[in-house]
C-alpha cells in the first residue's frame, strides 16, 4: 500500500511538471472549448457542442391583387389543402367572410420551413385579414395596417376648381374630398367656390414601404371663401369622441348638409312660377335642380328616417326622409337606389341612399331635391341650421392647448369669443 501511494504521488507530480504541461490539451474553463491543435489556441471548437436554436424563417412567398375570377380557392390552392380552405372560408365568416375579397385588393402568402404559414389581404385601407396557422389548428382576426405617417401643410389659391388647386399643390383628389367633408355644413361646393378662395391644411400623409398611400387625418385646415375665413380643427374629447370645431370650440357639424351631392351645379332654382320642360305649363318648381352625371352619389342631407321608397310617373324613383322638428326632405329622379336602403331604415347625415338619374318627367340626368317644414315646401337654400354641441367648458382648456400650436401653422388669429351651443334655432327661436 505504501509503494502505491508512493506512485501516485509521483503521477501528480509528473503531470503538474512543466514538461508535461506542454502537452496537454489547453482548457478554457469560460468558454468551455478546447484547442483544436495542441500548438494553436486560435483555432477552438466546443468540447460539448452548444444546442442552438435557430428559429424558423418565415419568407412572404407570395405577394399579389386579387384578379378577376379569383376565390379563395384559386387563391390558397397549393399552399394548404382545398378541405381546409373550405373550413377556413366557414371559420372566417364572423371576422370577415374570404367569400368577400375584392379584385384589385392587395394579399401575402407568407411560408415557415417550406410550409404555410399565414394569409393576410387586405380588407381596406385600414385594415386586413389576417389568417396564421398555429400548430394546432388556425387564428383569424382583423389588424390594422401599419403606417409611417408624415404631418405635412399644403396650401392653394382657387383659380378655377377645389380640384384643380389640389393637383396644382402636388397632391390627389381624395385631399380635396376630405375637405369639402369637413366644411360640407358651411359651404356649398356646388355654387360657393369662386377664383381667390384660398384653402391651408395640415394632414397626415401615409407611408408604407417608403411609398405614399394617401391621406390620415386633416389635423386643421382653413378655407377662404368668398372673403369669409372657415376653420376646422380635429379634437378628441375626454369622452374619446373625435369632432371638427372652430377656433372658439363651435361644432361645424349642424343639423343639414349645405347640399345632398358634393359637386354638380344648380340647374334649376326654387320658384313659384316656372315653365316645365316636358309638360309645357307654368307651374310651380319648389325645388333645388342638381345637374350631375348618372351614377352620382346622393347623400341625406340629415339624420333621420326613410318614410317613403317609392317610383312613380313624374318623380321616377324617388325617396323621403324624415327628420325632427317636423322637416322631411324629398329626393327624385334617382337612377337607383343605394344598397340596403328601404322603408323605416334610419340613416345618418352624409349616407348614400341613392344615384343620380333622369328617371320620371326629366329631360337628363339630375336631383331635384325638396324639403318640407310641418308639411309645407320650403326653400332649401334659405334654411338656417342648429350646430351641435361645442366643446365642453370641461374640456376647453384642453382644446385650447391643442389647437394652439395647428392655429400658429396655419396663421390663424384667435377671435375673443365663446362657444355657443346653436348658431339659429331650425325653428327661428
Amino acid at each position: 500500500m505504501l509503494i502505491a501511494s508512493f506512485f501516485t504521488v509521483l503521477a501528480v507530480i509528473f503531470y503538474l511538471s512543466p514538461a508535461t504541461q506542454g502537452n496537454m490539451i489547453p482548457f478554457d474553463k469560460d468558454l468551455g472549448i478546447v484547442a483544436k491543435n495542441l500548438n494553436d489556441r486560435a483555432h477552438l471548437e466546443p468540447l460539448v457542442p452548444a444546442a442552438q436554436v435557430i428559429p424558423p424563417e418565415i419568407v412572404c412567398v407570395e405577394k399579389s391583387r386579387v384578379s378577376k375570377g379569383d376565390t379563395p380557392s384559386t387563391i390558397l390552392e397549393g399552399h394548404i389543402p382545398l378541405k381546409t380552405i373550405y373550413a377556413l372560408s366557414k371559420k372566417s365568416k364572423q371576422t370577415y367572410p374570404l367569400t368577400k375579397i375584392r379584385r384589385a385588393h392587395q394579399y401575402k402568402i407568407f411560408n415557415r420551413d417550406d410550409s404555410f404559414f399565414s394569409f393576410e389581404y387586405e380588407i381596406n385601407s385600414e385594415e386586413k385579414l389576417v389568417i396564421v396557422e398555429t400548430g394546432n389548428g388556425y387564428s383569424i382576426r382583423r389588424e390594422p395596417i401599419p403606417f409611417t405617417v408624415e404631418i405635412k401643410k399644403i396650401e392653394e389659391k382657387i383659380t378655377t376648381s377645389l380640384f384643380a388647386a389640389v393637383e396644382k399643390a402636388g397632391e390627389k383628389h381624395k385631399l380635396g374630398l376630405k375637405l369639402t367633408d369637413i366644411f360640407a355644413w358651411d359651404i356649398d361646393f356646388s355654387r360657393d367656390i369662386r377664383p381667390g378662395d384660398s384653402f391651408s391644411v395640415i394632414v397626415e400623409k401615409r407611408f408604407r414601404e417608403g411609398k405614399e398611400t394617401g391621406y390620415g387625418n386633416i389635423l386643421a385646415a382653413s378655407f377662404l371663401n368668398r372673403g369669409m375665413t372657415n376653420n376646422a380643427f380635429l379634437f378628441k374629447d375626454s369622452t374619446s369622441k373625435s369632432a371638427y370645431y372652430n377656433e372658439v370650440g363651435n361644432s361645424l357639424r349642424k343639423s343639414f348638409l349645405k347640399a345632398p351631392l358634393t359637386f354638380s351645379k344648380i340647374s334649376s332654382g326654387y320658384s313659384n312660377s316656372r315653365l316645365h320642360p316636358i309638360l309645357n305649363k307654368i307651374r310651380a318648381h319648389k325645388a333645388i335642380d342638381y345637374a350631375a352625371p348618372t351614377g352620382t352619389p346622393i347623400k341625406t342631407v340629415g339624420d333621420g328616417v326613410i318614410s317613403t321608397k317609392k317610383k312613380n310617373r313624374a318623380a321616377g324613383n324617388y325617396i323621403i326622409v324624415r327628420h325632427n322638428n317636423g322637416y322631411e326632405t324629398v329626393y327624385n329622379h334617382m337612377s337607383r337606389f343605394a344598397k340596403g336602403i328601404k322603408k323605416g331604415k334610419r340613416v345618418v347625415q352624409g349616407e348614400v341612399i341613392g344615384y343620380v338619374g333622369s328617371t320620371g318627367l326629366a329631360t337628363g340626368p339630375h336631383l331635384d331635391f325638396r324639403m318640407k317644414k310641418n308639411g309645407k315646401y320650403i326653400n332649401p337654400l334659405k334654411v338656417k341650421t342648429t350646430s351641435a354641441e361645442p366643446v365642453s367648458p370641461l374640456d376647453m382648456d384642453m382644446f385650447k392647448k391643442r389647437i394652439s400650436p395647428l392655429m400658429s401653422k396655419l396663421d390663424v388669429k384667435r377671435i375673443k369669443k365663446t362657444a355657443s351651443r346653436t348658431e339659429k334655432s331650425l325653428t327661428g327661436a
